[in-house]
């Protein structure tokens, strides 16, 4: 049986994806025939462009582990990818069609998978894309599993998505992974830098989240996190500050049950509410 297509947000565009490729829990092959040299193309001038934007504004981390991705100038293979990333963290990355529901994507973390959408955007949609893909979700995501801190963290938090599944607080928890790991700035000694994906793969808003003064940046406190509410069509108004990745895995380590019974009997925040 087809597994369901998963749209972005209140999205009513159908899904790019073909769902038809993927297994139960959602993965396929990465159909690496069907990329085209405007594909190939395309991601290189991605790679050169974001890469050139990070110094001053990516962490060390991000940095040093980018090199691991491979080639820069075509789409990569992802098991060359893990041959590599493997020995590393014991991390793999699997294809899917697209986005993929909370269980599934979960489970996938908990079980060092993570999950990288295979198509790339078109041409037009070299500036901006709503929806995540190959370059976002390698680029953005892969590099920093090479990290064993932040691995570990990663797959914490696939361990207690299932347990927030359970809980019934996944909205909660999925507030925690977008001011992380998709939009976390960490001070590291020479200043401020980007750790999350979000920005990490956007040459705008990786400007804008490190040296605009128009957002607020606010220590990282877990309550707080998962009372904001996040903007997934614009730059984000709010950023959550770690000092350290070894802080952000430590701060994830007691049980969030307490935790999410709290924040239940508090009211959301809005994307750009003041401290």
């Amino acid at each position: 049986m087809a597994v369901e297509p998963v749209v972005y947000g209140a999205s009513e565009r159908p899904p790019r994806g073909d769902y038809r490729r993927a297994g139960a829990d959602y993965t396929c092959a990465q159909n690496y025939a069907q990329y085209t040299q405007a594909d190939h193309d395309t991601y290189r001038r991605l790679y050169e462009r974001q890469s050139a934007l990070l110094p001053g504004l990516a962490c060390d981390e991000f940095i040093a582990a980018l090199p691991s991705l491979g080639v820069k100038d075509h789409i990569p293979r992802f098991e060359e990818i893990n041959l590599r990333l493997r020995a590393a963290t014991g991390w793999e990355i699997v294809a899917v069609p697209g986005l993929i529901p909370e269980v599934p994507f979960f489970t996938l973390l908990a079980n060092r998978r993570f999950p990288v959408t295979d198509w790339i955007r078109r041409p037009e949609e070299f500036e901006y894309i709503v929806e995540p893909d190959i370059f976002h979700d390698l680029f953005g995501h892969v590099p920093l599993l090479f990290n064993p801190v932040f691995a570990d963290y990663v797959r914490r938090y696939g361990q207690g998505g299932l347990k927030a599944h359970a809980l019934g607080a996944c909205e909660l928890l999925s507030r925690l992974y977008w001011y992380t790991i998709e939009f976390g700035l960490i001070r590291q000694h020479d200043g401020l830098r980007a750790y999350g994906a979000g920005i990490l793969s956007s040459s705008g808003e990786l400007q804008y989240a490190v040296q605009s003064p128009e957002p607020q940046r606010i220590p990282l406190q877990l309550e707080r996190t998962m009372r904001t509410r996040y903007k997934i069509d614009s730059y984000q108004q709010t950023y959550f500050v770690i000092d350290s990745i070894q802080q952000l895995f430590d701060m994830t380590a007691p049980d969030f049950a307490p935790v999410y019974e709290r924040v239940k009997g508090l009211p959301e925040l809005a994307a750009d509410a003041r401290d």
